[in-house]
């Protein structure tokens, strides 16, 4: 556990959200990168100075606020609070467990435009499968710790554009981006409507990973935000426990 994660613990409350993600191998060049792209480190808690791509005319760090406190993750299932009578070691048994029965795999992966969003995303199609079903997997295993969405929290959901499947995902798993709807991204971008910065990210991304082989899908982790608008902290790694598979 890092200084920040020990720290941070102190403050946990009934307002602290966990959040199962995928995080790249600590030391794997996908995970340092990320890090590196978003300016700090949310295992350690070390501040990293990003790379700046010589195409973009404005500093990395300006364009890259919100995925920067959140971490670099995947999501696999949505940040949520703990229901009545889960700790946060209850949470962390059961995906152990759960990841006990999973396998290793891998898949191939690319910097690509997401709506107004430059993120990572699986390059074919039976990537972006394996990583479907891997987060539908958590969802439907894990989601019965999830505490039950407030009706504040419900509403925020439901005032936006959203058809009638992903308004009955909000109501049920309080995410509209779930099973069928759910798309594997990792973001290295706020939102931009400046369309030649998003493909000046985007160059600058898969250029520096042109080497860096397939996305190894080891395990997942559990962020934790202590407090409402905190960082995001990478509290544990867990780790699947089957041999690796083929990649996807």
């Amino acid at each position: 556990m890092s200084t920040e994660m020990s720290a941070a613990h102190d403050l946990w409350s009934a307002a602290t959200r966990f959040a199962i993600y995928y995080a790249p191998p600590r030391d794997s060049i996908w995970w340092r990168a990320g890090c590196a792209w978003l300016g700090r480190d949310p295992e350690s808690g070390a501040p990293l100075a990003p790379p700046q791509p010589v195409e973009l005319d404005q500093p990395l760090a300006a364009l890259t606020v919100v995925p920067a406190r959140y971490g670099w993750h995947g999501t696999l299932v949505p940040p949520f609070r703990l229901a009545d009578g889960v700790t946060p070691q209850t949470l962390l048994a059961a995906t152990q467990a759960w990841a006990a029965r999973r396998a290793r795999f891998a898949v191939k992966a690319e910097a690509a435009t997401l709506s107004r969003f430059v993120a990572v995303k699986a390059s074919d199609d039976a990537g972006a499968q394996a990583l479907q079903d891997l987060a539908a997997d958590a969802l439907r295993t894990l989601g019965s710790l999830r505490a039950a969405q407030t009706n504040a929290e419900l509403a925020k959901r439901l005032d936006a554009p959203l058809t009638p499947r992903q308004r009955d995902y909000v109501e049920t798993w309080g995410y509209p981006y779930v099973f069928d709807e759910f798309r594997f991204h990792m973001t290295l971008s706020d939102s931009l409507d400046d369309a030649p910065a998003r493909a000046a990210l985007t160059q600058a991304w898969n250029a520096q990973m042109h080497d860096a082989g397939a996305l190894p899908v080891h395990g997942v982790a559990i962020y934790v935000e202590p407090q409402p608008g905190a960082p995001f902290v990478l509290w544990q790694r867990v780790d699947f426990a089957q041999q690796q598979e083929a990649a996807a």
